[in-house]
């Protein structure tokens, strides 16, 4: 692979050590900065996020009403993305009634496809949600070579966690 192209050794250090671990990202992105701002050279740390778990907001209660709806919207952006991909391929002068008839299939279809996939739930899963993988440690490691370095600068950030690993 050509030098400068991201891949797999990317994102590896050769002899990585902890310089701190932090429970956000914003602390560790602080003190990659704060080494940055300090002239280190920042291509020797990594940010590593450990002990991932899989966090889910439930956003409401789905209803037959909700499902219907969310279902018509998205019938309804796919007829039109359809229609104007037709109307690349048609002169006819109907180019409004062919996008308005591939919105209303679109709709009808999205409509009942949404509600039989929810009926067929039968109520396991009756919430909307989003979900996010996040991190409850983000470690800072650093090139071996120049981590003396790295510590002596981070000596000097207010509030710099110690490394709880020496």
């Amino acid at each position: 692979m050509p030098a400068g192209l991201p891949g797999a050794n990317a994102l590896r250090l050769e002899f990585p050590q902890s310089l701190a671990v932090y429970d956000d990202y914003a602390a560790a992105q602080k003190t990659v900065d704060f080494l940055s701002d300090n002239e280190f050279p920042v291509s020797n740390l990594m940010i590593v996020g450990t002990d991932l778990k899989r966090v889910e907001r439930i956003t409401g209660r789905l209803t037959y009403g909700r499902v219907a709806l969310g279902g018509l919207l998205s019938g309804l952006w796919l007829g039109l993305f359809i229609g104007l991909i037709f109307s690349f391929f048609t002169e006819d002068n109907s180019l409004l009634g062919l996008i308005i008839s591939c919105m209303v299939i679109g709709a009808g279809f999205g409509v009942v496809w949404a509600l039989l996939g929810f009926a067929l739930t039968r109520g396991q899963r009756d919430f909307s949600s989003i979900t996010q993988v996040v991190a409850t440690r983000y470690e800072v490691l650093v090139e071996h070579k120049v981590a003396g370095q790295a510590r002596e600068l981070l000596a000097k950030l207010p509030g710099a966690l110690p490394n709880p690993f020496e």
